[in-house]
């Protein structure tokens, strides 16, 4: 029976991969990732040659149809993303529904774990993380805002992700909502890569200290219960 592996990979620092992601990476027959390029980076720094399939969010069905027919063939595949676990917020989890939807029983479906970013940011929040909700990221523009006040009625350990070119209208989002105003936040930037950092404090404290480091790069935002 042919098997998808479910390989995490490291969010920056390479070696924050483990023996058994990179024995199967070795041994699959193909690799299904977002960007073969950054993919191919990962690779080349464990001496691992593959074949590489790109799927994306911009990716045909026809493309889906394609890493389905290998899996029917008999091929063994292994699914990454660009950094971290495949499917978490990620097209890999829209790639894995329409396989089990066409192969069902007929395919083993196995995880690798490893690193997950919303995972590593809460392992350090100091936060209750006995129960948390994981967003995902916001909506870029339509529902943003019905988005932000949603948040702001949950009471728990929120998680979840913002981009380089909206971590600032989020903070002023957080700013503007009297519910979110005072909210202890945890916002990592960078992880485990070279300019990794971590920011303490109200949105609008935070906002200043970004805004004198560096207000470039992928964050995770944790916002600490109410």
């Amino acid at each position: 029976m042919p098997t998808l592996f479910i390989v995490a990979t490291p969010l920056g620092n390479l070696q924050d991969i483990s023996a058994r992601a990179l024995d199967t990476l070795r041994t699959v027959d193909a690799i299904v990732c977002e960007d073969t390029r950054v993919t191919a980076k990962l690779l080349a720094g464990h001496e691992i040659s593959r074949p590489l399939i790109s799927h994306h969010h911009h990716s045909t069905q026809q493309k889906t149809k394609e890493i389905i027919g290998l899996l029917a063939a008999g091929k063994n595949l292994a699914l990454v993303t660009d950094a971290g676990t495949p499917a978490i917020s990620d097209p890999g989890g829209m790639l894995i529904r329409d396989i089990l939807a066409t192969l069902g029983d007929e395919i083993n479906i196995i995880p690798i774990p490893g690193p997950c970013a919303a995972i590593a940011a809460l392992s350090i929040a100091a936060f209750p993380c006995d129960r948390f909700v994981f967003l995902g990221f916001p909506p870029h523009k339509n529902g943003r805002k019905t988005w932000f006040e949603e948040l702001a009625r949950r009471e728990e350990t929120l998680v979840f992700y913002e981009s380089t070119h909206r971590i600032e209208k989020c903070l002023k989002s957080f700013e503007e909502l009297k519910e979110l105003k005072d909210r202890p936040l945890v916002i990592c930037r960078e992880l485990t890569k070279m300019y990794e950092t971590t920011y303490r404090g109200t949105a609008v404290e935070i906002l200043g200290k970004l805004k004198a480091t560096s207000i470039k790069g992928e964050f995770v935002i944790v916002v600490g219960p109410r």
